[in-house]
């Protein structure tokens, strides 16, 4: 039988806030603070979040505030990680196309929810002219039933 003696040192204090853990460890000198993404939306009501207060780790510096986020810190993950591609890919539709694994309707109305996520409303939905919706049928980019449907839509 193995036995183990076990020491719990009680260092200071342990917050525990949506997942995010802070450590204080005073009596060490030292700060260990783990760092998570911000989180923009209340985890309770899902209303946007303000930052009250920005602190230097370096010198200790503490400015508070009615800050806000950008619109971009607003957007889901599932938008942001779209935008990466699209901005790594330039804003090729054909490269994002591909990168992505779909097709261009697909990454067209992708896009038109990042765009709306933003809070820009589209005033006229965009068009694809009838000889780019063929083009893109005969190098077998889209189905035919894509075609038939954005031909509809326009």
């Amino acid at each position: 039988m193995i036995i183990f003696n076990i020491n719990i040192k009680l260092i200071n204090f342990t917050i525990v806030l949506f997942g995010n853990v802070y450590y204080n460890k005073s009596i060490e000198k030292e700060r260990m603070i783990m760092s998570y993404k911000v989180i923009s939306k209340c985890p309770i009501c899902s209303s946007k979040l303000k930052v009250m207060k920005l602190r230097c780790t370096k010198c200790g510096t503490v400015i508070e505030n009615d800050f806000e986020f950008s619109k971009f810190e607003y957007l889901e993950e599932e938008h942001l990680n779209f935008m990466e591609v699209f901005l790594k890919c330039r804003g090729n539709i054909k490269d994002v196309e591909k990168e992505l694994g779909i097709s261009y309707p697909t990454v067209r109305a992708k896009l038109d929810d990042v765009v709306a996520a933003l809070g820009y409303t589209q005033v006229k939905k965009a068009t694809i002219a009838s000889n780019e919706i063929l083009d893109l049928l005969e190098k077998g980019e889209i189905s035919p039933e894509q075609a038939v449907e954005m031909l509809k839509n326009n």
